[in-house]
């Protein structure tokens, strides 16, 4: 669990690997409390997601809330992945967290699944692309 006391902000990040696949799955509040600590935690899942590696998905069901510091680190994470061959995106954001994505057009970054099997499907499926 990440968490910065002095504002009570918490994030939890669980990691699943289904096949090819790894299933990031935060949980709470991503700000730029802890945004940094975040994105140290999700570093060695983008390093491993290239052409050769496994696919990237953030399940975002568990998400109540993503400021600009936690949209950088997924940004820094896309600009990472994607040109080394990899393919990453997010699936399930919640009505919030979906808003904030297609406001800053985050949605044009990487694909937005409706839910994590969809998300599952489209980057089992070798025919999808990126």
């Amino acid at each position: 669990m990440l968490e910065d006391v002095r504002k009570g902000t918490v994030m939890e990040l669980n990691a699943a690997q289904k096949n090819n696949i790894v299933v990031l799955a935060p949980r709470g509040r991503i700000d730029h409390l802890n945004a940094d600590a975040f994105g140290k935690a999700v570093a060695p899942h983008v390093e491993a997601c290239n052409k050769d590696g496994p696919r990237l998905l953030f399940d975002l069901s568990s998400l109540e809330y993503i400021s600009s510091a936690g949209l950088r680190i997924l940004m820094l994470a896309s600009k990472r992945a994607i040109p080394a061959g990899g393919r990453i995106g997010v699936a399930a954001p919640t009505a919030l967290v979906r808003e904030i994505l297609e406001i800053s057009r985050f949605d044009l970054v990487f694909p937005v699944f409706d839910t994590v099997n969809a998300g599952l499907a489209s980057f089992a499926d070798p025919a999808a692309g990126h």
